[in-house]
């Protein structure tokens, strides 16, 4: 994968996790778990908005929202017992907040892999993750055509 085509935020967080020893990784992702973005109040009492990334383990729930200056905003809810799946939300929900729709359609699938975690955590907790992404990317394509 090419940084060059990376937003910033997501290199940034990549070059986190890269630039740390493994143990020390799963303690940074650890670390996004904690600082998962709260729901906005709008959308606390709506769960029929959100839809259940079912390749996770844990029960993650996503959204996606287009603000009227065409940024886009995830929102996801994971467990707190779940603390890797809910760091895998966090690395996506506050690396992908407030990018261009263009920009969220063209980060590389492959994200999840390359964040330095393939030995660190599991391959299906690597596969929810890319789920996340792309179930991510589904739903702004779907508002997007319904936009118009």
């Amino acid at each position: 994968m090419s940084t060059v085509d990376l937003p910033s935020q997501l290199a940034e967080i990549r070059e986190d996790f890269l630039a740390l020893e493994q143990p020390d990784r799963l303690m940074l992702l650890l670390e996004f778990s904690n600082d998962l973005p709260e729901l906005p109040e709008r959308y606390r009492d709506h769960p029929d908005l959100f839809e259940r990334v079912v390749e996770c383990q844990s029960p993650v729930f996503i959204f996606v929202e287009i603000d009227s200056d065409r940024a886009v905003h995830l929102y996801a809810t994971a467990p707190a017992e779940s603390p890797t799946t809910r760091g895998f939300a966090s690395i996506l929900a506050q690396g992908l907040d407030g990018l261009s729709v263009e920009a969220v359609l063209a980060v590389p699938d492959d994200y999840p892999q390359s964040i330095g975690l393939t030995q660190a955590v599991s391959p299906l907790r690597l596969r929810g993750m890319t789920a996340m992404l792309g179930r991510t990317k589904r739903q702004l394509r779907e508002r997007v055509a319904a936009l118009g």
